[in-house]
């Protein structure tokens, strides 16, 4: 089964929709947060003489702050779910593999230095292609550019619950094609209204069943 079949069914298998609408709420409340905390500093930072001109400014800023939002949302999407990934992985190998499971439980966020380090580091780096909207290729190296770094990051994620982030490192090296395409699809899904709000999840359980399917899962776990 391929895995896209595979995390529709893990999905509705291993109990995940209540956790996916708790994500969902969480990266809403969190990108109108961001979106209102600036817009909000501009707004009383920022006061020019005429009334209309300062009303003006503070609307366009807001807008441009939400179309950022939009297409920085891929990069966002590993640090919302950290919160959720480790109980993500033991609910899908519960019912998916129980016989690979890591003995321990799942921590809640175990890695959040790590995930906001991650967020910088490709925020700055869609930071660096934006001038290429201009030229009409900026939507395409942002496509690419977040598909190599959601593809990287979830694989390691999902094999790193097993083997340590350096072990999964070294593997995601051999299947450099496998993973990028996974992140591809999660990079997609990110831009779509509504599912991107479960992307999170979505990625996390995807990524799962890509570990899985491949060779070195069968390796013992470092902890």
């Amino acid at each position: 089964m391929k895995p896209a079949a595979r995390t529709v069914r893990s999905i509705t298998r291993a109990g995940l929709i209540g956790l996916m609408l708790l994500c969902a709420v969480s990266a809403l409340l969190a990108a109108i947060a961001l979106v209102a905390g600036l817009t909000w500093l501009t707004a009383n930072l920022v006061s020019l003489q005429w009334q209309w001109l300062d009303i003006t400014v503070n609307w366009l800023v807001g807008a441009v702050l939400g179309i950022g939002g939009w297409f920085m949302l891929p990069v966002l999407v590993v640090l919302i779910s950290g919160a959720f990934q480790e109980i993500t992985i033991h609910r899908v190998e519960r019912v998916e593999y129980p016989d690979r499971m890591r003995t321990g439980e799942p921590h809640f966020w175990p890695d959040v230095v790590h995930d906001i380090r991650f967020t910088f580091k490709a925020v700055l780096l869609n930071l660096l292609i934006l001038p290429f909207y201009l030229v009409g290729i900026g939507f395409l190296l942002s496509v690419l550019l977040n598909s190599y770094l959601l593809g990287r990051e979830f694989f390691e994620s999902a094999a790193g619950y097993h083997l340590g982030k350096p072990k999964a490192r070294e593997i995601g090296r051999r299947h450099k094609m496998l993973i990028y395409g996974s992140g591809l699809v999660i990079t997609v899904l990110t831009l779509l209204p509504g599912v991107n709000l479960f992307v999170p999840i979505i990625a996390v359980v995807w990524m799962v069943h890509v570990y899985h399917g491949l060779p070195e899962s069968g390796e013992i776990a470092v902890r």
